[in-house]
């Protein structure tokens, strides 16, 4: 019980934060951190879960701070009709995020493990929304198509093309471009006709996104 109350106390204190937040965090965006306790997405040994620090999780991965993770989301601008897509499924609460807020989410990962405790917490959760996939998601996912937002938690070395055929009029990608071994530029790609116009968000450090399912995890 006190372990609950202190949660409460955090999120409190984080919904405050993100209230004094520019430009606002969107309201169903708000309702969605209230909703969905990110205790159950970070470490057993993690002291604030809403702490603004990435934090590690199976399989060799991290995840963003909380105040990144809403960052991200609140990048996408997701509207309740979207239907998003998101490479890298990581903990998964980035996605319960998006699932709050969105029609529907369809999310990939390389390592099956990620995947499987997810979907576990998104059942906990009651999130009904959320399309599961143990792959490496680097062609996008044709069958699902199109997308009104894609986000992609790694780096490419140029902007992805080929996701543009996947979606819809006005969609936006959120995603770093850079070399896999530095510095990356994480930006806002928005669909205009054949082609992507480019908005940089700032400097990041990401994974280059791996080919393939992992073998082992």
């Amino acid at each position: 019980m006190i372990a609950m109350n202190r949660d409460r106390e955090l999120l409190a204190a984080f919904l405050a934060t993100l209230g004094a937040e520019q430009p606002r965090i969107p309201e169903a965006l708000l309702k969605a951190v209230s909703e969905v306790p990110r205790r159950m997405f970070v470490p057993v040994d993690v002291d604030d879960p809403y702490e603004d620090r990435p934090a590690p999780i199976d399989c060799g991965e991290t995840m963003p701070g909380a105040l990144a993770a809403v960052r991200l989301a609140a990048l996408l601008d997701v509207e309740p009709e979207h239907r998003v897509l998101e490479i890298g499924t990581g903990s998964g609460y980035v996605t319960a995020l998006l699932a709050r807020t969105a029609l529907h989410v369809t999310t990939f990962d390389r390592y099956r493990r990620l995947v499987e405790r997810a979907a576990q917490r998104f059942k906990q959760l009651g999130i009904t929304n959320v399309s599961s996939f143990f792959e490496d998601g680097r062609e996008g996912y044709v069958a699902g198509s199109p997308f009104h937002r894609v986000i992609a938690h790694a780096a490419f070395p140029a902007p992805p093309r080929q996701f543009l055929e996947q979606l819809s009029p006005q969609a936006v990608m959120i995603c770093a471009i850079g070399p896999g071994d530095g510095e990356q530029t994480l930006v806002r790609l928005s669909k205009v006709g054949s082609r992507f116009e480019r908005e940089e968000i700032g400097r990041v450090r990401y994974q280059p996104l791996a080919f393939g399912k992992a073998e082992v995890l």
